[in-house]
Parts: structure tokens; C-alpha cells; sequence
């Protein structure tokens, strides 16, 4: 690397007797009597030195001028005589309106160099040129002032022009340029140039270009005028307010005869007038002919000394600082094509592209009725105009703007001081610049108002140019009134909600039954927050999904533009809401987790013991008979299958994940959610791409999770779990196998059971009969599996009575309870009895009440009402009796993930809707969201187990 480098010169670093040579990127010294020559890149001979040979560069050999002719013509080979004196440079110098002649008409070099003076009498009026060099005719303000090519002392002679002293001129202007954000104010030197001469002419003689570059140096000073000053602005004003008699132009009475049209007048409220009051005279679509899909913007643009230079069309980027390719930066004008472009822009090539200012007029392009081309003017909203104290161009109160027309992009011209080929001390570039179109309230044909260009600049002091830079940004937006949206959101909101309330006290109600107590206390309460959380959150989803699915449908699939997606700053409140969905959301499945964790739950095993065995006693040294032990494996196996259906779901959420991810990304839904008319799924490389939408991001992908989900239940629920695998139907079917019902309860005194007794009377035997007691089942040589006769209901809903739960509650907690010694050794063995006593104990107690033993706490079977299903709860309270309620849908499900799967799917959505509203990167919102629900399922898996061993008596070493 050490043997490719080289140093770093500039041609400034080189001095003045070097120069930069080209094909070294290094200085060279120059050779003897020479100097740097202006552009640094060659040497020239010293003051009294002429050239004999130049060959470029350092090939330049020069010999020193005679005594009697020390001067040096102006090519620099030969040597003169100058009688009036040399210039610094080592030339001859001639006095003011005489030229220099240094050649005759045939080329010969004089001896002596000639002054010739310009004859400026009546019949020539000639004057020298800026250069010295020719005599031409003197200007025109002279003749007619002085008769003469001179300016008397009577006279007033201002920026190369002679005037007149009379009444009514223009008062004396002030030359001082402000840069407000800087605090700093200037003496411009070009303003102290051009400034009152440009107003003279443009008063006096109406001349077209003083006027147009009066109105240039007032764009300049940013519009900006007070009743007392006599700026640029103040000028123009003067003389647009005296010449009211010449008439206007184009019936607009703004725009005065001769003078351009800089202000559409300080009349409080005008500017909503103008915004509002009249519609742009054609309409567009966004899926028609070239004419009604493309913004045609066109642009008068002058120069700073007042010339037109030509009509421009703003395709092809010439308001957009920023470089792009032809393709993208056209994309800006394309209608209902949302634009933003935004750099950092070094102040250097600012100062190389835009070292003179030009000013532009905007129109925007339209057929009229008789097929003639006519152009609207586009008002310009300068962030930067400060207008009497009173018109402040900033907020959203229409009534306080006050429009201009004219605008530049760079001004590199005001701020240069005493001298205009220097650099300039300040520039101001036009840092924002935003195009805005707003849709008509109500339309159905694409009618907009008349657009609005809103031009921020910023004053950057020039410290270094090479490293200091300015970021610049350049948008086209879309919007309309979205009140009419918001009030019904809002209606929608209140409306839903007020119904999510009465349904949490539903919900309410039906808890505080199923735990049995009547009074309200602050659990009560509590639990009312809960279901309302829930409730509330999918209120805010609804209208959510409603909304997003809304604007991606009508926005893209419209030909006659009748919306405009919501600007970013009016989609605030939508992703609050959202944020407020998964936050409710959140707290809804937590407290669904805990629900489920907490739930009472036990295996009731009917199988009676086959015969006697013989049966050592323990201490005596004595056999005797005893019932044959019944096996504990089939309620272990019954334990591990629940274990393993506790976190089943309806929808495979790793498919879920990817299937969303594969359409949006691969298939390109994603790009519906860019903010354009196109509702292609595919874009190419070289287009441009729009902002995104936040509201069709969520729109899209919340209809692809919805839409996918739907689809995964319809095939679980009609393909695979009727020919693959139905886990919920096998695991109740598997219960009637294996002898042993489940009963659980998830409430104080509700809960569920699942009636496993088999129609054999026994399943703890050998495969042969097992398989011819299947066989004689199919074959219906034996009972129903219902736990009613002649039924196949093996589901149930319980409400159980009080007296019931206190018998329950007072086995588990007495048998469960450590006493005695076996409190202080807390052996493992005294542990495993304890739990075997509890076991035997449970399973005695719930088989005899299924079995209708103990009449004090008897059950009834029976169905229940429409009108529970519907709400969810039971109207009955079982105050002697417990309740059976018949079930053939497996509500048992509720405990577990299955019978939940709406409230995880809303979640899931939320969850990977957040993030991705965070993000902006839909591949991180389906990474994390599977990452949370296989964290969200080892928790309830790990937990829930933990739970099953303690509530069931099964020791955990079992469950796997």
C-alpha cells in the first residue's frame, strides 16, 4: 500500500512561484522572472518580462523588456511603449472612456501604445467598453438624461445608469440582505449594484428586465417587507402601489402590468381563498391516459439580472437537488404517487452547480375547454417570509399565511459582500421543498384544489465549503380533509366500546356465578378490568383491520380518484390505537396464561381390582391375601396426552409465520403498501419506490394473517382432523380406552368433564381382548360410551354446588397436607405415601359422586338454553344439586390453547403488526413473533405441567 501512495496538493498550496502540474497532481516550481498564472495550472512572466517560448506549463522562457519600452502588451510576447502608465500586472493603462490600442488595423505592433478617447458628442455618444478595448454607443439612460455620455453631478447615476432627479422617485433603497437564522445582515454587493437602479428604470422607464430583477432581489430577501423599509421589497412595493393605473394582466389583480407577480395580496384570509375556494379546472385518475395520470408542472425561470430564460417542465429534476436517474426523479409527478427524496449536499458542488441564482414562476398545465393549453398559477408558501408582523407563515392556520409566487433554490449571489467575484459569506439553498395536492371533499372524478409549493431555506456561513454540507429534501404529497374519517372512527369507537362494556359485565356476571359468590368486591372488580381489556382490544382490532383493509381496498383499487391515503402525521392516532390493541391485547393473554395454569384438574381411574394376590405385611412377617393392585400406568399415560394437547392449536403458527412472510415478501403484497397509485405486486429495480403506509403495512398483513388463518382452520377442521389426526376428539376417545375420566374445574364452581368409564367395565388387560372389545364396540354389541344410558355425551359442562367444592377443597388440602413426623423427616418416602393416600382418596370421592353415592351432593344432567351458549354463562345457579350440562363441541378445549385460538391469533397480528410499525421490516415481525410464541409455549407448557402434578397427585417424573 506504502508503494501506491502519493501526497495530496491543491493549486493553492502551490505559492506564487509554482504551479500545479497536471500529470504529477503536484506543484512544480516555475522558472526564472515567472510567476502562477491565474489558473495555476501553467506559469507567465513576471511584471517587465515578455514571453519568447511557451510551450505550457513550466516551457515558458521570458526576457526582460527594455528601458524605453518596460511596458508588456496585453498577449504578454512583446514589449511596448506606455505612455500613460502601467497597470499592476506590467500593461499599459488608459484614463476613464479611452480605449487602448496597441496594434494597427493590419496587425503591426506600435512603438508606443495609443489612448484614444471615445467620442461622445451628439452625433457618435460612444463610450469604452468594461474591457477598454472598444468604444461602443454609451447607455441609453445617459443620451436621454444628459444629451451626453456623461452623468452631471445634477443627475443621479446608479449601477451604470444615469437618472434624472425629479419628483416621485423611488426613495433610496437599502442594499442589506437578512439571514435571520444567522442573526446576521449584509451589504450585498450586488443589491448595492442593481438595487436602486433597478428601480429607477422599472418606475420610470417600465423597462422589463430592471423590474423582473427588482422582483428577484426581493425573492431574495425572502419576500420579507415592513411599512417602514426601504428594502428590495419595500421598493417594489412602492412602485406596484403607483403604478395601479397601468392596469393588470390576465384579469389577475395581483399581477401588475411590467412588473412580476411576487404577492397575491395581504387581505386577512385571502390565502384559504385562494387554497380552497376555487377547484383546479380537470380531473385526474390513476388508471387512465397520460394526460390524466401526470402532474404537467412548467416553469417561467429568469435569470438574477431579470432576463426569461426559458419555460422549463419540472421533469427531468430540476427542482431536486438530490441526483437520481431520469426514471425516479419523474416518479415525482406522477399523480397519486407519494415522492420524498432527501441528501446531504456538500456547500462545494453546491457552489459549482448553482454559482448564479434562477428564479421560477410555477404553473401547473391543463387542457381547456376548447383544446387550448392553459396554465394555472401554484402558490408558494415561504416558510422563511416574515410580512408586517402579522402574516407568519407557519402552523396550520390558513388565515395567518400570506402566498408568494416567485422562489429559487440557491442564492449564492446576495451574501457575496464589496466584491462580486469573490465568494460568498452566506448562501441560502431552499433546504425543503414539498408540492402539495389535495383532493376535493366528496369527489368521485379526481378533483383536487389548486396545489400549494411550500419552500423551507436555510442560511448556511460559509466556514468551509469542502466539508461542510446541507441536507436538502424535495416531496410531492397527497391529502385531504380527513375529519369525515376521524368522526366515525371516533363513532365507531364509542359505539363498539359501549358494547364491550355491557358484555364485560356479562362476562362479569357469569364469572361471579361460576366461583359462586354474590358479592362485589375488589376482585370483582379486578376481573371486570380484565374482560374489559380483552373486550376493548378487540374493538380497537375490528376498526383497525376495518380501516387499514378500507384504505388499501379504495385506495388502490379506485380509477377516478375519490381518496388520498392519510399524510404520516394524520396516521398518529391510528398506531395509537393499534398500540393500545396489543397493549389490552397483552393483558388479556397473560390473564388467559394464568387462568389456565391455575386450573383444578384430576384423573378418576374406574378400574376395580381383578382378583386377590398374596401379600407380605410389613413388620408382622405374616402373608396375607389382598386385592390385586389396580396399574397406575393408564392414568400416567393419560396425563402425558393432556400434557402434550395443553398448547395444541388450531393453525400450525410456524406455517403461519412463513406463509405470511413467503406473501408479502416473495409473492410482493408488500408492495401494496407503498404510497402509489400502482397496485402491481411487482416493481422493478430502476422505478421509483414510494414511502410505505403505515395503514396499508398493517392492512395488508393483517388481511394476509386473517386470510391465511382462515384458511389453515377450514383445512384442519375439514381435512386433517377428520382423516389425519384429531387430537382433542382422540384424546376423549382415549380416555374411554383407558377407563379414566377427566375432571377438572377452571372456575370455583365450574369446570368440565370428560366421562372416560369404559362400556367394559374394565381396559387393564391383555391386547387380544382389548381388540375384541373394540371390535364388539364397532360392532354395537354393547352399550353407549355416554355417561347417561343408551348416550354417547361424554363432554360436559359442571356447575358444581357449594357443598360440593368445600368436600373437594377439604380431601385435597387435608390429604396433601404434610403432618406429624411426616412434616419433620420430609422423607421422599413418607412423601410418595402421602401422595398415594391423596390419589385413593380423590379418585374414591369424585368416582362415588359421579356414580350418584352421596345423596347430599347429587348432580342432574341437562341441556343447556340457547341463550347460555350464546352469552357464555349459566342461568341456574346449582344450589343443592350440581349441574351436568350436555356438550357436543368439546368446550373442555377452553383450558387449553385450542379453545383460545382467536385470542392468540389477535395477538400474534398485533404482536408482528407492532414491530413491524417500529421496524418498517416485515422478516423482523415474523422472526420475533415466532420467537415469542415458542417462548409463550415453553412457559405454558413448563408451568402447566408443574400444575398438572400438583393438582392431579401424579408425580412429575412421569410426565415427559
Amino acid at each position: 500500500a506504502r508503494g501506491f501512495s502519493v501526497p495530496l496538493q491543491r493549486p493553492a498550496d502551490c505559492g506564487a512561484d509554482r504551479y500545479f502540474d497536471t500529470s504529477r497532481l503536484a506543484c512544480a516550481p516555475c522558472g526564472a522572472h515567472q510567476r502562477q498564472s491565474a489558473g495555476g495550472s501553467s506559469c507567465v512572466c513576471e511584471p517587465g518580462y515578455r514571453m519568447v517560448f511557451s510551450n505550457g506549463g513550466f516551457s515558458v522562457t521570458c526576457e526582460k523588456c527594455p528601458e524605453n519600452r518596460s511596458g508588456v502588451t496585453q498577449d504578454g510576447w512583446n514589449c511596448i511603449t506606455c505612455p500613460k502608465g502601467l497597470t499592476s500586472k506590467g500593461n499599459c493603462k488608459c484614463p476613464n472612456n479611452e480605449i487602448l490600442v496597441e496594434r494597427s488595423i493590419d496587425g503591426v505592433l506600435l512603438n508606443e501604445a495609443l489612448c484614444i478617447h471615445c467620442n461622445g458628442s451628439e452625433h457618435s455618444f460612444s463610450a469604452s467598453d468594461a474591457s477598454g478595448s472598444r468604444c461602443v454607443r454609451c447607455e441609453k439612460t445617459f443620451i436621454q438624461v444628459s444629451k451626453s455620455c456623461d452623468c452631471n453631478s445634477s443627475n443621479i447615476l446608479t449601477g451604470g445608469l444615469c437618472f434624472l432627479v425629479r419628483e416621485g422617485l423611488p426613495p433610496k433603497g437599502v442594499a442589506a440582505v437578512r439571514f435571520a437564522q444567522l442573526g446576521i445582515t449584509l451589504t450585498s454587493a450586488w443589491f448595492l449594484k442593481n438595487l436602486q437602479s433597478s428601480a429607477f428604470a422599472c418606475w420610470l422607464y417600465s423597462n422589463l428586465t430592471a423590474c423582473q430583477a427588482l422582483g428577484n432581489m426581493c425573492v431574495m430577501n425572502m419576500n420579507s417587507l415592513s411599512s417602514s423599509s426601504t428594502d428590495a421589497c419595500g421598493l417594489f412595493q412602492y412602485i406596484f402601489v403607483s403604478t395601479a393605473r397601468v392596469g393588470i394582466i390576465h384579469s389577475i389583480p395581483y399581477w401588475r402590468h411590467n412588473l412580476p407577480w411576487l404577492y397575491y395580496g395581504d387581505q386577512p384570509g385571502l390565502a384559504s381563498q385562494v387554497l380552497e375556494k376555487n377547484h383546479f379546472p380537470t380531473t385526474f385518475t390513476f388508471k387512465g391516459t397520460d394526460k390524466d395520470v401526470k402532474l404537467k408542472f412548467i416553469a417561467a425561470s429568469f435569470d438574477a439580472a431579470g432576463n426569461f430564460l426559458k419555460w422549463q417542465s419540472l421533469e427531468g429534476g430540476i427542482l431536486q437537488l438530490c441526483p437520481d436517474t431520469q426514471t425516479k426523479l419523474n416518479a415525482a409527478y406522477i399523480f397519486g404517487t407519494t415522492y420524498q427524496q432527501s441528501c446531504k449536499i456538500s456547500v462545494s458542488k453546491i457552489l459549482l452547480d448553482f454559482a448564479n441564482p434562477i428564479f421560477y414562476d410555477l404553473f401547473l398545465e391543463y387542457n381547456g375547454g376548447n383544446g387550448q393549453q392553459l396554465l394555472w398559477a401554484v402558490p408558494v408558501l415561504n416558510l422563511n417570509l416574515q410580512y408586517n408582523e402579522k402574516f407568519v407563515n407557519q402552523g396550520s392556520n390558513v388565515n395567518n399565511w400570506l402566498l408568494t409566487r416567485r422562489f429559487f433554490l440557491v442564492d449564492a449571489l446576495s451574501g457575496k459582500e464589496n466584491d462580486l467575484g469573490k465568494p460568498p459569506r452566506v448562501i441560502r439553498i431552499a433546504s425543503k421543498i414539498t408540492i402539495s395536492i389535495r383532493l376535493v371533499s366528496h369527489t368521485q372524478r379526481g378533483t383536487i384544489y389548486p396545489p400549494l409549493i411550500t419552500v423551507a431555506y436555510t442560511d448556511v456561513l460559509i466556514q468551509n465549503r469542502e466539508t461542510q454540507s446541507v441536507m436538502v429534501s424535495f416531496a410531492v404529497s397527497y391529502e385531504m380533509n380527513q375529519s369525515e374519517a376521524q368522526i366515525q372512527t371516533d363513532i365507531a369507537l364509542g359505539v363498539l366500546g359501549g358494547l364491550a362494556v355491557l358484555w364485560s359485565l356479562l362476562k362479569t356476571a357469569g364469572w361471579k356465578r361460576r366461583t359462586g359468590s354474590s358479592i362485589i368486591d375488589l376482585q370483582t372488580v379486578l376481573k371486570f378490568l380484565l374482560f374489559y381489556a380483552g373486550d376493548l382490544a378487540n374493538v380497537f382490532f375490528i376498526i383497525m383491520v376495518g380501516t387499514g383493509i378500507y384504505w388499501l381496498v379504495f385506495f388502490k383499487a379506485q380509477q377516478f380518484v375519490s381518496v388520498f391515503l392519510p399524510l404520516p402525521s394524520q396516521e398518529e392516532d391510528f398506531v395509537i390505537y393499534i398500540a393500545c390493541a396489543f397493549s389490552l391485547k397483552a393483558l388479556q393473554f397473560l390473564h388467559l396464561l394464568v387462568s389456565q395454569l391455575a386450573i383444578d384438574i384430576f384423573f378418576i381411574d374406574w378400574e376395580r381390582p381383578k382378583g386377590k394376590v398374596l401379600k407380605a405385611v410389613e413388620g408382622e412377617g405374616v402373608i396375607k391375601s389382598a386385592a390385586a393392585p389396580v396399574s397406575i400406568w393408564r392414568t400416567y399415560f393419560i396425563a402425558n396426552e393432556w400434557n402434550e394437547i395443553q398448547t395444541v392449536r388450531k393453525i400450525n403458527p410456524l406455517f403461519q409465520v412463513l406463509a405470511v412472510l413467503f406473501f408479502l415478501e416473495v409473492v410482493g403484497f408488500s408492495n401494496l403498501a407503498l404510497m402509489d397509485a400502482s397496485s402491481s405486486l411487482t416493481r422493478s429495480s430502476e422505478s421509483y419506490l414510494a414511502p410505505w403506509s403505515r395503514i396499508l403495512r398493517f392492512g395488508v398483513s393483517a388481511a394476509l394473517w386473517i386470510a391465511i388463518a382462515i384458511l389453515q382452520v377450514i383445512f384442519f377442521a375439514v381435512i386433517y382432523e377428520r382423516f389425519v389426526e384429531d387430537k382433542i376428539s382422540q384424546f376423549v376417545d382415549l380416555c374411554c380406552v383407558s377407563n379414566i375420566s377427566v375432571f377438572l374445574l377452571s372456575h370455583n364452581c365450574f369446570g368440565h368433564y370428560i366421562h372416560g368409564r369404559s362400556v367394559h367395565g374394565h381396559a387393564d388387560t391383555n391386547m387380544e381382548e382389548m381388540n375384541m372389545n373394540l371390535k364388539r364396540e364397532a360392532e354395537n354389541l354393547c352399550s353407549q360410551r355416554g355417561l347417561l344410558p343408551n348416550t354417547d355425551g361424554q363432554t360436559f359442562q359442571i356447575s358444581i354446588s357449594r357443598k360440593m367444592r368445600l368436600h373437594y377443597d377439604w380431601i385435597h388440602e387435608t390429604l396433601t397436607r404434610k403432618r406429624g413426623p411426616a412434616r419433620l423427616l420430609d422423607s421422599s418416602a413418607n412423601n410418595f405415601e402421602q401422595s398415594t393416600r391423596a390419589y385413593n382418596a380423590m379418585n374414591k370421592f369424585l368416582s362415588s359422586f359421579i356414580d350418584h353415592v352421596h345423596k347430599e351432593m347429587d348432580y342432574v344432567v341437562k341441556d343447556k338454553l340457547l341463550l347460555e351458549r350464546i352469552l357464555g354463562m349459566e342461568f341456574m345457579e346449582p344450589i343443592e344439586k350440581s349441574i351436568f350440562y350436555n356438550d357436543e363441541g368439546h368446550s373442555f378445549s377452553d383450558v387449553l390453547y385450542y379453545g383460545n385460538e382467536t385470542t392468540l391469533l389477535i395477538f400474534d397480528i398485533l404482536f408482528f403488526s407492532v414491530v413491524d410499525l417500529a421496524s418498517q421490516s416485515f422478516v423482523l415481525a415474523a422472526i420475533l413473533t415466532y420467537l415469542q410464541q415458542e417462548v409463550f409455549r415453553f412457559i405454558r407448557n413448563t408451568l402447566g405441567q408443574k400444575n398438572l402434578a400438583s393438582k392431579t397427585l401424579v408425580d412429575q417424573r412421569f410426565l415427559i
